[in-house]
């Protein structure tokens, strides 16, 4: 397995509030573990929203005994909700944070994934495919039938998202499985990637054949910031069948 991860700042944000996790060694009961998340909230808030709820999540799946990767993946995220609002209420500063998150584990030849928010989860083989459905208000209109991609990708309110962690009392969670190929490629990342390139030109970075995947991450990052870097970057790239790891 490769794993190439990093955030980046961006050309308009003064704070980083992008958080990743990434680990190919097992935790608790599952064989890897990998995590994107955005945090919103004024101060440090949204910062502190991204992290935590990761590291909540990250210690969640330690103690763990089931090894159903969905049902350990769904009771860290509820945790990581609970103790996010629990803060908010205890701290002042805090309050009104809150944070997207994608979760993936690998499992043999399958990946369970997890999501709340508009963070994403895109699998690229021959073409591109985006496995995760943004929870987002420009994209239930989009589903709606209300507006088209293209009107959505450049709506004023396309980063207003309908769900996240820490926003209400229990998480709606969505769920998502497929089974991986030997030329298979994960891309995890916060808006900050999606909203500034295209599709498209994601899947032209990602199957050069003859660039490292530590190379492709950078390419993504150079290409959002390119396009205006307007909010912070994350990205966590996964090649699950080969057997190098580079991490920034």
């Amino acid at each position: 397995m490769k794993i190439f991860s990093a955030t980046d700042v961006g050309q308009k944000r003064k704070m980083n509030q992008d958080y990743v996790f990434v680990s190919r060694e097992p935790v608790g009961n599952l064989p890897n573990l990998f995590a994107v998340a955005d945090g919103m909230g004024g101060h440090n808030a949204g910062e502190y929203a991204s992290s935590h709820a990761v590291q909540v999540l990250v210690n969640e799946v330690k103690k763990d005994c089931d090894y159903n990767p969905v049902k350990v993946l769904r009771h860290a995220i509820e945790v990581a909700n609970t103790e996010l609002r629990h803060r908010a209420k205890d701290e002042e500063m805090l309050r009104g944070m809150g944070t997207t998150l994608v979760v993936a584990t690998i499992v043999g030849h399958y990946a369970y994934v997890a999501n709340v928010g508009d963070s994403r989860l895109y699998l690229i083989q021959n073409k591109i495919k985006q496995v995760t459905k943004d929870h987002s208000l420009v994209q239930e209109m989009v589903r709606m039938g209300e507006l088209s991609a293209e009107e959505a990708r450049n709506h004023p309110d396309k980063n207003i998202i309908t769900r996240a962690l820490g926003a209400e009392e229990t998480v709606n969670i969505d769920f998502f499985d497929f089974k991986l190929e030997f030329d298979s490629t994960i891309l995890m990342c916060s808006d900050g990637l999606s909203n500034m390139v295209e599709d498209n030109v994601i899947q032209e970075i990602i199957t050069k054949s003859d660039v490292e995947l530590e190379k492709k991450g950078a390419l993504l990052i150079e290409e959002a910031n390119r396009n205006g870097g307007k909010d912070n970057i994350a990205i966590v790239l996964v090649e699950p069948f080969t057997n190098e790891v580079e991490v920034w």
